[in-house]
């Protein structure tokens, strides 16, 4: 019975969002993506768009995405949103951040990418573009996935955090509590394993085109150079999202090495009360024991 209620009310759900699209004005870079599209279908084979389309997805993502917090840093004004101004980012620690990329991105990631293709045959996903989801159904399939891997990313990650566990992996990308948006994927091999595992997940699940696949790249990069980047920076879009975490979140777990330790959302940290509320009012009831012992 509460299935069928849950499966009515995403029905209606997609119903409702599929009439509104119907009086959105068309889409003016609607054909010419559907061109190029085309295009790449016509000219390279599944192999090539599976891989290196996605490696190339990835990486000009990723360093995009890097750019305005790249950029900030040499803004006097935007200094006061930074989160540690206290711990500059200097040319050293982002050499050693980007040599470490370069390693993990094609002798980690790239080995992964390579597998894309093969997931794709074996579970008969299409690459056409008229068997391409609408954006609201991608839309929706993103968030589907971001929900799955913070849920990984928060137990996987608090695991990672134990003490027999934290000097042998994690503490890799902890070796910079002042975070900075390209080392968001800085990490020891094994970690970019175990964590990154959470973001196929939610591709089996939902993935029904290729362009999923990419799709959710670009989200998960967004997020996550995001919280990375050090900056709390005002009117930012991904702040709209619901139970989003945000930089300052995690600017407090790169800086106290405890607590809040979902990638995307709160939620989780404040049902276990690892939240850096929860952690804050802990440390002040502590200080008021202390005095009423004295």
């Amino acid at each position: 019975m509460a299935m069928n209620d849950s499966v009515n009310i995403l029905n209606s759900a997609y119903l409702a969002v599929e009439y509104i699209d119907s009086f959105l004005p068309d889409n003016p870079l609607q054909q010419p993506f559907k061109n190029a599209w085309n295009y790449m279908l016509d000219n390279y084979t599944k192999f090539q768009i599976a891989t290196w389309g996605s490696l190339i997805v990835h990486e000009v993502s990723y360093f995009l995405l890097c750019v305005p917090g790249f950029i900030f840093q040499f803004i006097p004004y935007m200094q006061k949103y930074k989160i540690q101004q206290d711990k500059p980012e200097t040319w050293e620690k982002q050499w050693k951040c980007f040599k470490t990329l370069l390693f993990n991105h094609f002798f980690i990631q790239l080995p992964l990418i390579c597998g894309t293709y093969y997931f794709t045959e074996y579970f008969s996903i299409p690459y056409g573009w008229e068997e391409m989801p609408r954006w609201y159904v991608l839309v929706g399939q993103c968030f589907g996935c971001a929900v799955i891997e913070d849920a990984w990313h928060y137990f996987l990650h608090r695991l990672l955090h134990h003490k027999r566990i934290y000097k042998y992996i994690h503490k890799v990308h902890h070796e910079f509590v002042s975070p900075f948006g390209m080392q968001a994927e800085y990490a020891h091999p094994l970690e970019t394993l175990i964590l990154g595992t959470g973001f196929f997940i939610g591709i089996v699940v939902f993935c029904n085109h290729v362009v999923l696949l990419w799709a959710w790249v670009i989200c998960r990069l967004m997020e996550t150079i995001d919280v990375h980047s050090g900056y709390d920076v005002p009117l930012n879009p991904l702040h709209l999202v619901p139970f989003y975490a945000g930089a300052r979140f995690h600017d407090f777990h790169h800086m106290n090495f405890i607590g809040n330790y979902a990638s995307t959302f709160t939620w989780w940290d404040r049902l276990f009360g690892t939240d850096s509320q929860f952690i804050a009012y802990q440390e002040k009831e502590k200080k008021k024991q202390c005095i009423t012992k004295k």
